[in-house]
């Protein structure tokens, strides 16, 4: 064990593509923690989906030795959906490296972590990184820095992470200016669950940071809020491969495996502590509170069983999204699922399908509303199918963001007219410096869930940078838009929209749905309706025999007779006939992108 003052824990912050996983590469070579020849770009990214998307989804902590020093460092996500796994690395640090690009300045994100960082008395150590690119202005954005972080220019590092340049020095700058961790090696043992996953052949898999006491190998170890008692099986680091040790003291970090099957039992937040000698629980983490909703439905109904399976599992390793059991008439048996943001879904089921072997319908993402009932009462609906009628609402409140955009000032334009079509109020217009400028809106969450990002990026050829906060909820004239087919109502389709918006909502569907509903052999009505009222309709046409191709000539009357005799049996079918959704016309007109 190492004495406490050697001991310097810290995570590396920034914005997406500012250079966190490259960063993390060098810092691994400088100390020799990896073979040359085993060394591959984002080392710590583990995850394919990681590797192909380029964006780091899960922190990932490594131990490194450095001029008699253990550094323990964790890469951080950048992306603001993951922001939950950042504060979780942050309560397990003393320090931060705060890195922003030198050919960029400061992005939302970047002001997003920081202020995150101060709030845990962290202490910064601020990098410019890509110096060594042609469009890099360093002296600058170190300027920039100073005036919007506060940070001096002159203590401001400059590093490469590409080519190395600056590395060495920006770890003798975190030795020098990062506090030790304070603990007591002999007092009993608290230690900080801060991620786990769950691994097929030996069970949960727990990252642990010892605040007090020893965690010994083959210890009785008690799990303060479950109230679990199980034996430390193996306690280990990473360098960055899995290393087992005999201990762990106060301020280290690393990982304990402690044979734990069921996946509730080992939580992000939990505290470890002696079955002998208990100490108090430490403060945990705040929960996330979801933001965006959708229904997950397996597309075979069998596998509803290895879908709840799957997101057990996953949730130990992802703890910020919610499920519960829900059925719709169209879809079968699915979840309800909660999550931090669009790409948080959107990667949580990419994993349940890959991870798992899944194949799964997303319903259209939707936001949590408070209904007020005309009998006083309220009510708290994620689900559009969940809305009572329109006679027994008095009204409707929806949740609200406050949006933080960081822009080049060409784009200042584009970006109102985006915010004020999604019913946004323009809270602040502040210039950093005269080339960049950041806005502040507050923007209903319905309108920024489906493709706002997606906007803002084609507007500013991806320049402008996004961060949101919850900024609670507000009244607004919403109605739910019911699609029926052939006269009854198919709840997947249904939507909660503003009452403005309606309309084209309903007219967008319906159009889409005649293309994708194939024809029957009676005439299917599409039509869009609030309530009682019919908003919008498309008609898909029957399928039609020819009754009159045995007649060559003859009387009108005869020909007139037959049409209506077809007319009479398509009428008497359409009475009983079921429309039959096809999976694929489910997948496209809730397809996001459109």
């Amino acid at each position: 064990m190492a004495s406490l003052d050697r001991i310097r824990n810290l995570c590396i912050i920034a914005h997406i593509d500012h250079g966190k996983s490259t960063l993390a590469d060098r810092l691994l070579e400088l100390c020799g923690a990896v073979d040359p020849r085993e060394m591959r770009a984002q080392y710590l990214d583990s995850m394919d989906i990681e590797r192909e998307r380029g964006i780091t989804i899960k922190l990932q902590s490594v131990r490194l030795d450095y001029k008699d020093h253990l550094v323990h460092l964790i890469d951080t996500p950048g992306h603001v959906d993951f922001g939950y796994e950042v504060s979780r690395s942050l309560a397990a640090c003393e320090g931060a490296i705060l890195l922003v690009d030198a050919a960029q300045g400061i992005e939302a994100q970047t002001l997003a972590n920081c202020y995150l960082a101060l709030e845990n008395d962290l202490e910064i150590v601020a990098a410019l990184n890509k110096i060594d690119l042609p469009a890099a202005d360093p002296d600058r954005y170190a300027a920039e820095i100073e005036k919007v972080l506060g940070i001096p220019a002159d203590s401001i590092l400059r590093v490469s992470a590409k080519t190395g340049e600056g590395v060495a020095e920006l770890l003798d700058a975190v030795i020098d200016r990062i506090p030790p961790p304070v603990g007591d090696p002999d007092a009993p043992l608290q230690g900080l669950i801060f991620d786990s996953h769950f691994d097929q052949y030996r069970g949960v898999v727990s990252s642990v940071r010892i605040m007090n006491g020893t965690l010994n190998t083959g210890a009785r170890l008690k799990f303060v809020q479950a109230g679990a008692v199980y034996n430390a099986e193996e306690v280990g680091v990473r360098r960055p491969d899995p290393t087992p040790v005999a201990s762990l003291g106060a301020g280290e970090v690393g990982y304990l495996i402690a044979g734990i099957k069921d996946v509730g039992e080992a939580r992000s937040g939990e505290t470890i502590t002696n079955l002998s000698q208990p100490a108090p629980a430490l403060d945990g983490y705040d929960e996330p509170r979801p933001m965006v909703f959708c229904g997950l439905y397996p597309v075979d109904g069998d596998e509803f069983t290895t879908l709840r399976e799957a997101l057990e599992k996953l949730r130990l390793n992802d703890s910020s999204y919610t499920y519960a059991p829900e059925s719709s008439g169209a879809l079968g048996f699915g979840f309800r699922c909660g999550f931090l943001g669009l790409l948080h879904m959107e990667i949580i089921r990419e994993r349940l399908e890959r991870e798992f072997n899944l194949s799964l319908i997303a319903t259209a993402p939707s936001v949590q509303y408070i209904v007020h009932k005309t009998n006083g009462t309220t009510l708290t609906i994620d689900n559009p199918s969940e809305l009572p009628p329109a006679d027994e609402v008095d009204h409707i409140e929806e949740p609200f963001l406050r949006a933080t955009i960081l822009t080049p000032t060409d784009y200042t334009g584009t970006l109102m007219e985006l915010c004020q079509g999604r019913r946004g109020d323009m809270i602040k217009l502040e210039y950093l410096s005269p080339e960049r400028m950041e806005l502040v809106y507050e923007l209903p969450l319905a309108e920024v869930v489906t493709d706002f990002f997606d906007q803002m990026k084609s507007r500013t050829q991806g320049y402008a940078s996004l961060d949101y906060d919850p900024a609670g909820y507000r009244v607004s004239n919403l109605v739910k838009v019911d699609i029926l087919l052939n006269s009854i109502a198919v709840d997947a389709f249904s939507m909660i929209v503003h009452k403005e918006k309606s309309y084209s909502y309903g007219l967008r569907m319906t159009e889409k749905l005649k293309e994708l509903i194939p024809r029957q052999l009676f005439d299917v009505p599409i039509q869009a309706a609030i309530g009682g009222r019919i908003i919008a309709r498309e008609t898909v046409k029957a399928k039609r025999k020819d009754v009159l191709a045995k007649c060559y000539g003859g009387d009108i009357s005869r020909k007139r007779k037959l049409l209506e005799k077809q007319k009479e049996g398509k009428k008497r079918m359409k009475n009983i006939g079921r429309v039959e959704v096809p999976q694929e016309a489910f997948v496209s007109a809730l397809r996001l992108d459109d």
